[in-house]
């Protein structure tokens, strides 16, 4: 459902919101060895994050990296999609259809439509630090390696 580029940025936030502090900033390769994404493709994915510091920070230099800030914390997994210009999902035809609305819908338009609200309102509702949280439990996991022992 979603683009790979927003799987990542959602994996990729959610470790550094668990793992990166202000004082403990991240560094790509970290985060994508955690992820389990490959570097070039996370450091691509980390610039649309870190435009404007939308969602995450990073500082330049030999004690930079990426960080998550208390704000960015609380905000809800949607500035992620909208990040990376994901947020279409929520208002594009599931069809791929340019012209699908009430008066013009296309064959699953009515049965979308339902599907298409629990789907906004669970991403406009979790937050960021809701999902490390639940990831930091130990039940979770955000790569597709088996997770090392604790």
């Amino acid at each position: 459902m979603l683009s790979k580029s927003a799987e990542y940025a959602l994996r990729a936030t959610i470790y550094i919101a668990l793992k990166g502090t202000e004082e403990k900033k991240l560094g790509i390769e970290e985060i994508a060895r955690a992820i389990d994404s490959p570097r070039s493709f996370t450091a691509k994915v980390m610039q649309l994050l870190t435009k404007n510091n939308r969602v995450v920070s990073s500082v330049r230099g030999p004690n930079g990296g990426f960080y998550l800030t208390d704000a960015a914390r609380k905000l809800p997994v949607r500035a992620v999609l909208e990040a990376v210009g994901e947020y279409e999902v929520f208002t594009k035809c599931v069809l791929g259809l340019k012209e699908c609305s009430e008066s013009r819908p296309c064959p699953m338009h009515e049965q979308y439509r339902s599907i298409r609200a629990q789907l906004r309102q669970m991403f406009e509702k979790t937050t960021i630090q809701y999902l490390a949280e639940e990831f930091d439990s130990g039940r979770l996991v955000i790569g597709n390696r088996p997770p090392k022992a604790r």
